[in-house]
């Protein structure tokens, strides 16, 4: 729905959205990136038309059944494509990125959920992947990564990824983020170690299942200060949003992980256990 908005139809949604991802990255990013958007801006209407169609196909598509397959794996291939052409990698080699401001991109994480979405042979298994949490700790031991790299590691860089890109929006929201930088900034170490502290903890505490469920609700937490501070709840409100970024798609993330992670065993494997278990049954 955000594909169908007025400014989507316009070359600015080449030149305004798409082009500045390119920038400052290396040439094997900025120049698909650049070529695309040089293309799309010719014919903005003729692009945006089908770019809009096919996401609300693949969202219907989801929804049924006989058609989730099909749809996931297609929704695949989207997300990678608008990793690469439209997001420019999530900015990973830009050398900027951070969880802050959204790396490692929103279409990546889609990308990610859809496969751990895909339907089982048993149809009454409805938990996500077991795979899931590797993903999860490989976001946030990525981010502390990219927040200790040079350029990154001061609260300098961190007041900056919270305050860009607020022009435009609420009063209230640039006042929130313009506080919270100016304390970044004015504690700098700190800052960056308890973030790179906090992101190292939700990461690995996520592979142990009997910390899975507060690291998991940890990350979900500063996740959703991120969306707030450095995200700026994906400049819905600006009328060029392509989607609500990277906050949406880990939170869902994490939602999933909560639902599988109380380490009680599924009922139907438990009784598939006792079902071929005839011995111990009757020791019982």
């Amino acid at each position: 729905m955000l594909q169908t908005q007025k400014f989507m139809f316009t070359s600015g949604f080449a030149t305004q959205v798409i082009a500045p991802v390119g920038q400052g990255q290396p040439d094997f990013v900025s120049a698909p990136v650049h070529w695309v958007s040089t293309v799309i801006a010719a014919h903005p209407v003729a692009w945006n038309v089908p770019f809009a169609a096919v996401q609300l196909l693949l969202g219907a598509g989801l929804l049924v059944r006989s058609t989730a397959r099909v749809a996931l794996a297609a929704s695949i291939a989207w997300a990678l494509g608008v990793w690469y052409f439209g997001e420019g990698l999530g900015g990973l080699a830009s050398g900027h990125a951070s969880l802050i401001t959204g790396a490692p991109g929103a279409a990546l994480l889609y990308a990610i959920l859809a496969a751990a979405a895909w339907p089982r042979a048993d149809a009454a298994q409805e938990a996500p992947a077991r795979w899931l949490p590797f993903a999860w700790t490989a976001v946030w031991l990525g981010g502390a990564i990219l927040q200790v790299l040079p350029r990154q590691d001061s609260g300098r860089s961190v007041a900056s990824a919270i305050t860009a890109g607020t022009d435009g929006g609420p009063a209230h929201l640039a006042h929130l983020t313009a506080s919270a930088g100016s304390w970044a900034a004015h504690h700098g170490l700190l800052t960056v170690v308890v973030l790179t502290v906090l992101e190292v903890l939700i990461g690995v505490g996520a592979l142990v299942r009997a910390t899975r469920v507060p690291s998991v609700v940890l990350g979900l937490s500063l996740t959703l200060d991120f969306w707030v501070l450095g995200q700026h709840f994906g400049m819905l409100y600006s009328g060029q949003a392509t989607d609500p970024d990277t906050a949406a798609p880990l939170a869902l993330m994490a939602i999933a992980l909560l639902a599988s992670g109380s380490g009680q065993e599924p009922l139907h494997e438990h009784a598939t256990k006792v079902a071929v278990q005839p011995r111990a049954v009757a020791n019982l």
